[in-house]
């Protein structure tokens, strides 16, 4: 009888704090379009991610926490900002934590430090290890999305004809895509209950972190600049996300690959060292290439179709054959190709892994390489 009752409480419990966390975004959508003037995309925008924060949030503890806590920590600097940015260099909170270039710091810290714990962990077998990578990992999310949110405020302190969303240069979307792949990564691992790919992962999240490090030190990239006229438009909000949500779940299964084919040799070498033993199993790697694959290859249509439109209505023309959309085409076709063996002819194991890696790679030049080789349309992104 007593763990009957229990068990109803804690379903009334769970059902309270759900209803409560979407009556939360109800509320935070609601308050933002009664404070500020918006246009009807951007009313769209808002109303849809106040929708997919519920929706993400209402059984994700950890991800109601990570919301809350950006949150905060953004009003606490945007208030504390004021209308000055030179407080930025004056005030402790603001230069030591919550500057945008502060929290990338953190951010970046965090993350190298997350990388290391989670290859601890699996060296040692330590369970507790591993949950403080993840831990580690959540922190360096929650900073390097507080540093976007901040980055935000400051491009408007600088001028009301500067103020952007910070996803348009090769800085700001490196940033977005480590924390975008942590959460997505953090989300897999939580419906897993598996954290020994966690350092698998990390790594291409920290090779993204010292890419904007670089770029940052080496170019001078942290320094907010007015936007060119194409990216002055409200595509630019959901096109780049929606594109980074694509590119973080192929990197993510592309070292899910890797970790796939170390313990197929160590198998094959030594049955019980440690990756053939810690490593999950074969299954369960094979399907978390496949569903972060197939997540990945929906948004990155999305984007292709958003692209466009913003095309469009930028060059008056859906496609141009501009390099960057050329290569994003064979990214697209990559994949394609990749979910179509998958789902229609049984293909799994070794031959995916190694095509779910060199997919990684087409990516990349998609990404990165037509910006440093190739010019056309999309020039204003190169290095």
């Amino acid at each position: 009888m007593y763990s009957s009752v229990g068990v109803i409480n804690d379903e009334r419990s769970a059902a309270l704090v759900q209803w409560s966390w979407r009556g939360l975004m109800v509320l935070a959508a609601v308050v933002l379009l009664a404070l500020y003037s918006f246009d009807v995309y951007e009313v769209i925008i808002i109303i849809l991610t106040a929708i997919s924060l519920a929706l993400m949030g209402q059984n994700w503890p950890a991800f109601r926490h990570h919301i809350v806590t950006v949150t905060v920590f953004s009003l606490f600097a945007i208030w504390t900002y004021g209308q000055d940015l030179s407080l930025g260099e004056s005030n402790f909170f603001l230069n030591y934590v919550l500057a945008s270039q502060s929290a990338f710091m953190w951010m970046s810290v965090l993350f190298f430090m997350a990388t290391v714990t989670y290859f601890a962990g699996l060296l040692m077998r330590s369970t507790f290890t591993e949950k403080v990578a993840s831990a580690l990992t959540w922190s360096a999310a929650t900073m390097g999305m507080v540093g976007l949110m901040v980055r935000w405020r400051e491009s408007h302190l600088m001028g009301p004809d500067i103020g952007y969303i910070p996803v348009s240069n090769l800085y700001e979307v490196f940033i977005l895509f480590a924390v975008m792949t942590a959460i997505i990564y953090l989300f897999y691992e939580r419906r897993y209950q598996i954290r020994s790919l966690g350092g698998f992962v990390l790594l291409v999240i920290s090779a993204a972190v010292v890419f904007q490090l670089w770029y940052s030190i080496s170019k001078g990239a942290h320094q907010i600049q007015p936007l060119v006229p194409a990216l002055q438009s409200y595509w630019m909000k959901i096109h780049v996300p929606a594109n980074f949500v694509g590119y973080g779940t192929f990197a993510m299964a592309a070292m899910i690959g890797v970790a796939y084919l170390l313990k197929s040799w160590q198998q094959n070498t030594n049955p019980q060292g440690l990756l053939a033993t810690v490593l999950p199993d074969f299954a369960v790697m094979d399907d978390l290439m496949y569903k972060t694959i197939a997540l990945g290859f929906a948004f990155f249509t999305l984007a292709t179709i958003l692209g466009a439109l913003w095309a469009a209505e930028a060059w008056g023309g859906y496609w141009s054959w501009d390099p960057k959309e050329t290569w994003a085409l064979i990214v697209w076709l990559n994949y394609a190709a990749w979910l179509h063996m998958r789902m229609t002819k049984g293909w799994n194991g070794n031959p995916m892994a190694w095509w779910a890696i060199i997919g990684l790679f087409v990516t990349l030049f998609a990404f990165l390489g037509v910006n440093m080789f190739l010019s056309g349309l999309h020039s204003y992104g190169g290095l």
